[in-house]
């Protein structure tokens, strides 16, 4: 496939890179890293994405070239869909999107069901990053500063600081190779992690009144609701990392946070601990994700939805 993916580079002059909503730090490190590299290559690029680039994340190198309004798709003869496990997750021009051919999906989410003939699916990468640091090296790319930092912050972000269970052995030779060629870990943690606004930590002080326990302990939960960011003078964005510290508390082996879309309307993100597989939990809601890591989205007052949620995670504690 890698080889598939270069002759399509070779032969096609525009690009367009796009990632899905809420974006993270997998979804643009990987963006900027592919973009600097057709760049490098001589080739034309463009990053679109629905959503704004949080305040945390506008240090990588290469974020000013984002844009957030789609241009003429005749512009461009194919399209890379990164971090994606489904289009729809791109937001309100998946449509439009969808008529660049050939389209390039590159993910390492369990749950991607292949919507690409041309597709990259790897479940048992760390990240978006680390596939795309695969790829480089296969095709003998030389990797800039600008590319390590980028793709270093894509695969720290999406293994939690390597905490998480998606840690490799391959995970932890990408990120040395990227330290090598000039990402410098400190200064990328130090933007990323230690660079909160007030207004998160204010946020933070109200969703901490919402913790609650369930099922023996075993679950811990948050609620963000939508006054709590008015209030404040938070964004969604804020609310990063907030679903882990549930998870940190003695004896919790699931985290839930529910945060407000609309009224009747909460998306919920899920970690979990050793084998509890929270995706299986968010594709009964039709969402996805990692084992240990997962989303849906349910409609429903907000005890409606814990009910649901904890049905199943009780069902599935049984089985």
């Amino acid at each position: 496939m890698i080889k598939r993916i270069n002759d399509i580079i070779n032969r096609n002059r525009s690009f367009l890179i796009v990632s899905h909503e809420r974006l993270d730090g997998d979804a643009l490190g990987s963006e900027l890293a592919l973009y600097q590299m057709l760049i490098n290559l001589g080739k034309k690029a463009v990053v679109y994405n629905q959503d704004k680039t949080p305040g945390h994340f506008q240090f990588l190198p290469g974020s000013e070239v984002i844009i957030h309004q789609l241009p003429d798709i005749e512009n461009f003869d194919v399209a890379f869909v990164l971090d994606c496990s489904e289009l729809e997750r791109v937001g309100e021009e998946a449509q439009r999107i969808v008529k660049i051919k050939p389209m390039i999906n590159i993910d390492h989410h369990v749950s991607n069901g292949g919507f690409c003939e041309v597709a990259l699916i790897d479940p048992r990468a760390s990240s978006t990053g680390e596939l795309l640091f695969k790829i480089m090296v296969a095709l003998d790319i030389e990797l800039t500063q600008e590319m390590a930092t980028n793709l270093y912050a894509a695969i720290l972000t999406d293994t939690g600081g390597f905490c998480y269970g998606n840690t490799t052995t391959d995970s932890f030779i990408a990120a040395g190779r990227l330290v090598e060629k000039g990402a410098s870990p400190q200064w990328i943690s130090e933007n990323i992690y230690e660079n909160n606004p007030l207004v998160k930590i204010r946020l933070l002080t109200k969703v901490l009144e919402t913790l609650t326990f369930d099922c023996n302990g075993k679950v811990g939960s948050m609620v963000v609701f939508k006054g709590s960011l008015e209030n404040t003078g938070a964004l969604p964005e804020h609310t990063d990392g907030f679903v882990d510290l549930p998870r940190t508390v003695q004896g919790v082996e699931v985290s839930i946070l529910f945060s407000e879309l609309s009224e009747q309307d909460f998306k919920l993100s899920m970690r979990s601990k050793g084998r509890f597989n929270v995706e299986r939990i968010a594709k009964r809601f039709g969402g996805g994700g990692h084992i240990n890591a997962a989303a849906c989205r349910i409609k429903g007052d907000v005890s409606a939805v814990k009910r649901l949620v904890l049905a199943e995670i009780e069902a599935s504690c049984k089985q």
